[in-house]
Formats: C-alpha cells, structure tokens, sequence
C-alpha cells in the first residue's frame, strides 16, 4: 500500500532539500502544553490519549490514512514510555518534543541523513541533562538519559529506513547522453501518423482476347543498404562498454552503501548503549560542582 502511494505522481513537485544539520534547543512546552499533558493524564484509555493527539496535532484520520496511523502509534508509546517510567509534566513534555523533532529532521530529506537525525538527538538529549541555562536545562537525570536512549534506538533508529521509506518521496533520476558532432536522432513518429492509403475507383477494362503470358522482366537488385560507418561502429561499442561498466560500479556503490549504513548504525547503537551512564554521570558532576 505504502509503494503504490510512492508511485502516484504529484500534481507538484515537491522541493527535495538536502541533509543538513540543525541545532537543539530546550522544547519543554514546545509542543504539549500544560493543559494537553494534563488532559493526556486524565485516563489511562488508549483511545482518550489518541483522541486528545488527534485534537493538537491534526491526526483525526489515522484510522484511514496508513501515515498517520504511523504518527499516531509514534506519539501514543512515546506517552506510554513516559508514563512507566513516571515522568514528571516537564518530562513528558520535553521527550515527547525530542522524539517528535528528531522525526521530523529524520523525513524532511529523501537522501540518507542518518548521521544527522542522530547527532541531532543526542544534542536534544545534551540540552535537557546539563545545567547551563540558557543553553540547556539539568532536566533529566543520567539514569532517565541511559533509558531515553535505548528506547529511542531500539524503537526508532532500528526502523530508520522504513520511517524514511514510508514519509519521503521516491526519488528517479532520469539520465540522458548527448554526443558532440553526432547528428540528432528524429523523434520517433507516434502510431496513427502514417497516412492511410486511398483506394481509387477505376473502370473496368475491356476484355482481351487469350495470349500466352509474357515472360515478366527480370527483377531489378535492390540496392544495398548504407553500411554504418567505422566510426560510428566505434562509438556505439565504446558507448556500450563504457554503460556496462558504469552499471557494474553503481550495483557495487549501492551495496557497498548499504553495508557502510548497516554497519554505521550499528556502531552508533553500541557507542550509544555503552556511553549512556558515562556522559550522563559526567555532566551530573559537573552541575553538582558548580552548585558548590
């Protein structure tokens, strides 16, 4: 379902923006307020929780529309997560914009910006656990980062291709030669355009009287087809070897692209899992050291 909603061609083409970096800031408030975080506690009704998400963020058909269906079920166990782990209003607040911004960096390039999204989230993670306002706030503690971080990448940087696959545009590149010197090749003439032939009426000949039938006269020889030229010959083989080449490559560019990807997030992942209680416990002390 989600393929042939790729393959439906836009009435607009839409603007592909290149990967970038973007810098974190402090998003308490940013996206729930007070009163949404306190109307998400009202009841513990999965239905309730996604109907208030419907009401601020617009998501009224994720029932019927399979995209979002994915935001909701995105936003519903970010609050489920929150909620287990007993987070504060702020809390629930300020993880809920992390998550909520680190997708929207992950969909706004077709073009692979993993190495991106992810930086960016850990920069959000950076702003909510140290205490140096204005810059960032001492929010959560190194314990609550450890678990804010496996959660993250293992609910959603392990799916980071089909979150990607699923909300950006499919991308096709049309690719054409122009050779210098060579004589541009007529447009081919489209079925229909050939004129039809007309049948005139004649009248009838006389009758003849029976002869013996004459010998019909030799068939004239057709005259041979214009050879291609040396030249040419050449440049349709090289042209030839040269695509077969360049496809060759580009198969193993695109392997080797995705095991470079594969192996680059799994790096991060570990980096990740290991680092957590190490960063986290160095800013802790450093916050502690300047409150003396």
């Amino acid at each position: 379902m989600l393929l042939n909603e790729q393959m439906e061609i836009p009435s607009e083409v839409p603007k592909i923006t290149q990967p970038r970096s973007h810098k974190a800031k402090v998003c308490v408030w940013s996206d729930l307020t007070v009163n949404d975080v306190d109307r998400i506690r009202e009841s513990l009704n999965a239905d309730h929780i996604k109907q208030v998400l419907a009401d601020v963020f617009n998501l009224d058909d994720h029932k019927d529309n399979l995209k979002t269906g994915i935001v909701m079920d995105l936003y519903y166990y970010t609050l489920q997560f929150a909620r287990d782990n007993n987070f504060t209003k702020e809390k629930t607040s300020a993880f809920f914009s992390i998550i909520k911004k680190t997708h929207e960096v992950c969909i706004e390039t077709p073009f692979g910006n993993l190495d991106q999204t992810f930086s960016y989230f850990k920069d959000l993670l950076l702003c909510h656990a140290v205490n140096r306002p204005p810059h960032s706030i001492e929010l959560f503690t190194p314990d609550e980062i450890r678990k804010i971080t496996e959660y993250t990448v293992n609910t959603y940087f392990r799916h980071f291709k089909m979150y990607k696959y699923a909300f950006t545009p499919l991308v096709r590149l049309d690719l054409s030669l122009t050779y210098t010197g060579m004589p541009e090749t007529p447009p081919p003439s489209e079925a229909g355009e050939t004129p039809a032939e007309i049948d005139v009426p004649t009248e009838e000949a006389p009758e003849l009287p029976e002869t013996e039938p004459a010998e019909a006269p030799p068939a004239e020889p057709k005259s041979p087809e214009p050879e291609e030229s040396k030249a040419r010959k050449e440049l349709r083989a090289m042209v030839q070897s040269y695509l077969t080449e360049e496809i060759k490559k580009m198969k193993l560019s695109v392997e080797e692209q995705l095991k470079a990807t594969e192996d680059s997030l799994s790096k991060k992942i570990d980096t990740a899992e290991g680092g957590g209680n190490k960063s986290g416990k160095g800013g802790r002390g450093s916050a502690k050291g300047k409150k003396k």
